[in-house]
């Protein structure tokens, strides 16, 4: 998949979702991956989209008056709490390039009081409109695997170039155990969903040693992904049904288990091909495949 069709493809669905009513299943997303009911409430409900894979705020120790950047801010869930860790005196700024993901952000902070150590602006997160070394911590969660695999590099670049030396990155991503079959790795369905663009644990750790990170920790956190993708088709097919995408939906036995899939793709417009994609990826173990994983370091 070249990178114009994946941006394509990842504006598509997150412009899709952002513009959906709240999921009735985020709480359980969230805290299926390491929030807790307390953080939840401190927040605006519709900060939280139900697309966790982890929790960068778990192991990002945010301290009072620094400045942290969250790459792939999405509807602002983590700047959200993040802000409140940091306190009047820091900083919490999210980046997304999603214009219907900003507007959400945005509407989510002036609904909550609009506080002044939130903002957001719009970039892609391969080249972030930030001067250098301002940032004491760097999070992001389930968004680097998005990136096209030849630009991923880029997103360590910049994470380096935007900390201050002592810096560090706290970022919760989903990364692959093996090397995916074609079927998995070319489905659009797997690669929106956080699957099939995700690198191996070894590509990381070589990105953060090349842009001179040390103390690198990158942790599987064995968290069950059928989960998370169980709950992105009902997310699915909220979406669609809100839409108007199509009438009714499938459910096929996977391993005795009845789930729910689409009846029509994730992504709007819809083709023959994504459905497709879409149910293959339903009799799929991801778990055997791919991981929820911690990685921390500190810029030397």
């Amino acid at each position: 998949m070249n990178a114009d069709t994946v941006y394509k493809q990842v504006q598509a669905h997150y412009g899709s979702i952002a513009q959906a009513e709240n999921p009735s299943h985020s709480s359980a997303i969230a805290q299926a991956f390491g929030y807790t009911e307390e953080e939840l409430k401190s927040i605006p409900r519709d900060a939280n989209l139900g697309l966790s894979c982890g929790n960068p705020l778990a192991i990002a120790s945010l301290r009072e008056g620094e400045t942290v950047i969250d790459l792939g801010s999405g509807a602002g869930f983590d700047v959200f709490l993040a802000a409140k860790k940091v306190g009047q005196n820091g900083r919490a700024i999210g980046v997304d390039m999603n214009k219907n993901m900003l507007a959400r952000a945005r509407e989510n902070h002036q609904k909550s009081g609009g506080a002044n150590n939130v903002s957001f602006i719009e970039g892609k997160i391969t080249s972030i409109p930030l001067e250098n070394t301002i940032a004491d911590c760097i999070i992001s969660n389930c968004v680097i695997n998005l990136v096209p695999e030849a630009e991923k590099p880029a997103v360590f670049t910049e994470i380096a170039r935007l900390l201050k030396p002592g810096g560090r990155v706290a970022v919760s991503d989903i990364l692959a155990r093996k090397p995916f079959p074609t079927e998995l790795r070319e489905s659009v369905a797997a690669y929106v969903g956080c699957v099939a663009g995700c690198s191996p644990k070894q590509d990381y750790e070589r990105f953060l040693a090349e842009n001179g990170f040390s103390d690198i920790a990158i942790i599987d956190t064995e968290s069950d992904l059928n989960v998370y993708i169980d709950m992105s088709s009902e997310r699915n097919q909220e979406i669609e049904q809100a839409s108007g995408c199509c009438g009714s939906s499938t459910a096929e036995s996977v391993s005795g288990t009845v789930r729910a899939t689409p009846c029509c793709s994730e992504l709007h417009p819809t083709t023959t091909d994504d459905v497709g994609a879409h149910r293959s990826l339903a009799n799929i173990d991801l778990n055997e495949w791919a991981g929820s994983f911690k990685i921390f370091a500190v810029k030397s």
